[in-house]
């Protein structure tokens, strides 16, 4: 009956890995010490070599993120300011219709 898995942190992998990379020890040494079927181990390998990449790719810091966080703010002031200039126009136009009206039915038709 085969024991209890072991759950190995993402750490623990890479100081495996690291192991065999580095200090050259060999994977049925390390699958041994460890408990690991050497299956696993070029897995673990695999991933990591797949997901490399990652480490050398330029991280999302708290900067970029308020960065955003301002943009989507000013975008929402920007509509606001939008409406409400929009608003104003249509006020405006409306009022400029009834007072052209105003002024054509007292008989001065804009002569001032």
């Amino acid at each position: 009956m085969a024991g209890e898995r072991k759950k190995f942190s993402a750490s623990d992998k890479v100081a495996i890995l690291r192991r065999h990379l580095v200090d050259r020890t060999p994977v049925s040494d390390l699958c041994e010490e460890h408990g690991l079927n050497p299956t696993v181990f070029y897995r673990w390998q695999r991933e990591f070599f797949e997901h490399g990449s990652a480490a050398f790719e330029r991280r999302s810091d708290g900067r970029e993120r308020r960065l955003e966080q301002r943009v989507e703010a000013l975008t929402a002031k920007l509509a606001h300011k939008d409406s409400v200039i929009a608003e104003i126009m249509e006020a405006h136009v409306a009022l400029k219709k009834t007072r052209s009206r105003s002024q054509l039915l007292s008989g001065r038709g804009g002569e001032e």
